[in-house]
């Protein structure tokens, strides 16, 4: 009974110190490396859809929350130092936009909008803080408190380079349509702008928090915005092109989607006196955002063994 004793006592003081996060300086060390997978919600800020007021475009209090889609993501990363990381991330995101849910006059008669899937790949740097909890390292005694005592936080913000794909789609009489191939501003006609690419570079810029359970388990949420160098996610940009030309060049639809216009506001698509196009859009950049709840496992780095070197 003795020894029985004697060794439940130390097994209890084993798994004591074995279930204490990063109890000594450099324990760190051991966990560098971390995948995590997160899912949540995006949004988009653009030219299309908005609140209930002019002025706002692009700006986070012109968020229209009723057109939130479903965002995803696949993410390594890797501890440099005890408060920089860096991580390489893939997300999925979702984003729409549509006038016809603002009560802005100008909007609401312009009547366009979209859809789109963004694929993102992007790399950034981490610079934060991360807590040396200890809890409860000798005691016997292990309740559900002192484990909580144990597990670590981090909060990190975060800066990077990315690239992604997307592919506008807008509602038409008969369903989602490609908007590009429309050349609904006039693409590739004379005194219209180039032909956009499907592609194109992202800034994201964040925070995340996270909880490290047990050394290898980790929960947290995500916020990012992107800043990006595209205006055309919403196939949305400079000025209205002549429709006639439009229909003539490729077709009735292209025609229908870059002007479906409710005539609410007289001329408000048409040309000016000078003979100028209306605006259509404005020239700020397109930009997208995403807050998501992360799952992530922690990797505990393997011990090298040890090498018995002969003598002779």
């Amino acid at each position: 009974m003795r020894k029985l004793f004697t060794f439940l006592v130390l097994l209890v003081f084993a798994f004591n110190l074995k279930s204490q996060n990063f109890s000594r300086p450099g324990d760190w060390k051991k966990y560098r490396k971390e995948v995590f997978v997160s899912m949540g919600a995006s949004n988009f800020l653009g030219d299309l859809g908005g609140l209930n007021k002019a002025g706002t475009h692009n700006s986070p209090v012109d968020l229209e929350f009723s057109q939130t889609r479903t965002a995803f993501g696949l993410a390594y990363r890797y501890k440099i130092l005890r408060w920089l990381n860096v991580a390489s991330k893939f997300n999925y995101l979702v984003v729409k936009g549509n006038d016809a849910l603002t009560a802005d006059p100008f909007r609401n008669n312009r009547n366009l909008n979209f859809k789109s899937n963004i694929f993102e790949l992007s790399g950034r740097v981490e610079i934060g803080w991360m807590s040396n909890k200890v809890g409860n390292r000798y005691g016997i005694k292990r309740t559900l408190t002192r484990r909580m005592k144990g597990n670590n936080t981090s909060l990190f913000l975060f800066a990077g380079i990315g690239g992604f794909y997307y592919n506008p789609k807008g509602l038409g009489p008969n369903g989602y349509v490609k908007l590009r191939p429309l050349h609904t501003e006039g693409q590739g006609l004379p005194g219209g702008p180039p032909q956009y690419s499907n592609y194109s570079i992202c800034i994201p810029l964040g925070i995340y928090y996270k909880l490290i359970l047990q050394k290898i388990w980790t929960i947290g949420f995500e916020f990012s915005y992107r800043k990006t160098f595209t205006d055309y996610i919403d196939d949305v940009s400079t000025r209205y092109y002549n429709k006639d030309a439009l229909a003539a060049a490729y077709g009735p639809l292209s025609a229908q989607m870059a002007d479906p216009n409710k005539g609410n506001i007289p001329g408000a698509t048409s040309p000016g006196g000078d003979g100028l196009a209306a605006q259509r859009g404005d020239i700020e950049k397109d930009s997208y955002i995403s807050l998501e709840f992360t799952v992530g496992y922690i990797f505990k780095q393997k011990r090298k063994r040890a090498r018995l070197r002969s003598k002779f």
